[in-house]
């Protein structure tokens, strides 16, 4: 089972900043939007979840009693993220382990959209069962990532628990890393010149303006604050608009003419 601290190639000793540097430098690396691996970048994110948390990180490097057992006991690397991820600790953890132990499972996957992640809401899925098959609605939780397993306790036949591991499609529109999402607009070199005004519709369903500057280049990305993805808990993030320009088919001739008397 890899350690956190080597996902970043960092020492236990490491600082705060030197954990948030070994992340970016990596997550630069490995991004996706940059021909990186996603499940690379994922294992990045999750582990700088932890130690780029204090709180979470002290509860990470303190020893607990049985976590070895209990770390391999029902998903392992994962289900520690799940619920670190949910805001839990160690304490939860390993009561979520030892009540599964306990109780059973029963697993399944479940394949959503993004629009599903945004807005959650309930979702009725079937069971196979020796005597024939069980329906149970699950709360899919906001912003569960690609992955993710999520426990509900007593939910399967004979008061199992049901482990669902959640499958995210993906977007026609966005791209996403973490709780931020990019979609790319392209836009009239006039547009990018001139500067303008740029209508879109968030994942939420909500009609956003952003502003494009005089001047833009080609590759900006515009930041669209708090309109991503959202936790039970109310963090946020961003959405980015990522910039691309279109040349017209035709120009006029006087302003070829212009464009000709600058270049001299």
């Amino acid at each position: 089972m890899k350690d956190l601290y080597q996902i970043l190639g960092l020492p236990r000793t490491a600082t705060a900043d030197e954990i948030k540097r070994a992340y970016r430098r990596l997550a630069s690396q490995h991004h996706p939007d940059r021909g990186g691996d996603t499940a690379r970048f994922q294992e990045l994110q999750q582990a700088y979840e932890v130690l780029g948390d204090p709180q979470r990180r002290a509860q990470y490097d303190r020893p607990q009693p049985h976590m070895q057992e209990n770390w391999g006991a029902a998903g392992g690397f994962q289900d520690i993220f799940d619920v670190f991820r949910r805001g839990g600790n160690w304490g939860d953890f390993i009561n979520q382990q030892r009540q599964t132990q306990r109780r059973g499972h029963v697993r399944l996957e479940l394949w959503i959209g993004l629009d599903d992640v945004a807005r959650g809401g309930r979702r009725t899925v079937t069971i196979g069962t020796s005597t024939g098959v069980n329906a149970v609605d699950i709360e899919i939780p906001l912003a569960v990532d690609d992955g993710d397993h999520v426990q509900y306790a007593g939910l399967a036949p004979g008061g199992q628990d049901l482990v669902v591991t959640y499958r995210v499609t993906a977007h026609t529109v966005w791209t996403r890393s973490g709780l931020d999402l990019t979609m790319t607009k392209t836009l009239p070199v006039w547009d990018l010149i001139l500067g303008s005004e740029l209508k879109i519709t968030d994942i939420h369903g909500a009609e956003l303006t952003a502003r494009v500057p005089a001047m833009t280049q080609p590759g900006t990305r515009l930041r669209l604050r708090d309109r991503g993805l959202r936790t039970a808990q109310g963090k946020t993030g961003d959405v980015f608009v990522q910039i691309q320009a279109s040349l017209p088919d035709t120009v006029a001739p006087e302003i070829l003419a212009a464009i000709q008397q600058y270049r001299q």
